[in-house]
């Protein structure tokens, strides 16, 4: 067995990531394997890991194989599993490009959250179908020190829970989950995005990620916002026929976001591997123990 793993390292506006490719399902990663190499200083450093497997090597996407050849078994950077990451998939995609497994054009791309279509732009930019949102019922709540804020309740596969702010330095560090109500919204932790308007159909945001912290960027927190925003805006493409775009400036870049009359939700914006090298597999077996 060699004593190294392969491994890339790659971000979608910043939002970061170590790929570690395993087509045959062979390298065990548990949670504090993932939490090591995710690790700023101790570790290769990452907001997540996206393990890249055959679909039909794992038990988790094997109903998808016929659909999606590969399937994006993602992590969350403390090592919990995360049903979907918007800007994952981007550099996801881009890993498959790069390693010459698909060319430019169209990819599906199996997750926890169902297969992804993504288009593989000839620009650079990789464009990903996000499904639909799903808007449940009930207030919600979250707050920062003595601040609180109503916040939409967004499911894009996974939760979020949207606020509208004043100002995005009110969000605090985000070293913490800020705090929600009620707690049966969200049983499993909800990320959590600040907003602020920049100008018409043009939104910013910081986000503190289920897991991770804050981000630099959040794809899926993208797509909620801009659904958020259009339903607050009275636009709702379902009703009037017509799409709503909308730019999405994160810390680490910019997302466009456009919800179609059919409900699908298309994310637009760029991924880029920028170092690739090796993991000594005895240091990784050391600190998964």
């Amino acid at each position: 067995m060699s004593t190294r793993i392969a491994f890339l390292k790659g971000h979608g506006t910043e939002n970061d990531f170590v790929i570690v490719p395993d087509p045959e399902n062979a390298i065990d990663l548990p949670p504090t394997a993932v939490a090591a190499l995710c690790d700023r200083r101790a570790g290769i450093g990452g907001d997540g890991l996206l393990h890249v497997v055959r679909s039909a090597a794992h038990p988790e996407a094997k109903d998808m194989a016929a659909e999606a050849e590969w399937f994006m078994d993602y992590r969350n950077g403390d090592g919990s599993v995360a049903e979907m990451c918007g800007n994952g998939v981007r550099v996801f995609a881009r890993y498959i490009q790069q390693a010459g497994l698909v060319t430019e054009g169209d990819l599906a791309v199996a997750t926890r959250g169902g297969v992804k279509r993504v288009h593989l732009d000839k620009e650079g930019d990789v464009t990903v179908g996000m499904g639909r949102a799903r808007l449940p019922e009930g207030d919600v709540t979250v707050s920062v020190g003595e601040r609180s804020w109503p916040a939409r309740n967004v499911n894009m596969g996974n939760p979020h829970a949207v606020a509208f702010v004043a100002d995005l330095a009110h969000a605090g560090d985000l070293l913490a989950p800020p705090p929600f109500s009620p707690a049966s919204a969200y049983p499993d932790g909800v990320n959590v995005e600040f907003v602020v308007d920049r100008g018409p159909r043009h939104v910013a945001l910081r986000v503190h990620e289920r897991g991770s912290g804050e981000t630099r960027s959040c794809g899926t927190g993208a797509c909620a916002v801009a659904v958020a925003a259009a339903r607050r805006d009275g636009a709702d493409p379902a009703a009037t026929g017509v799409p709503a775009t909308y730019v999405v400036d994160v810390p680490g870049g910019r997302l466009v976001i456009t919800e179609r009359p059919d409900g699908e939700i298309e994310m637009k914006g760029p991924a880029v591997i920028v170092a690739t090298g090796e993991i000594d597999r005895e240091w990784l077996e050391t600190v998964a123990r």
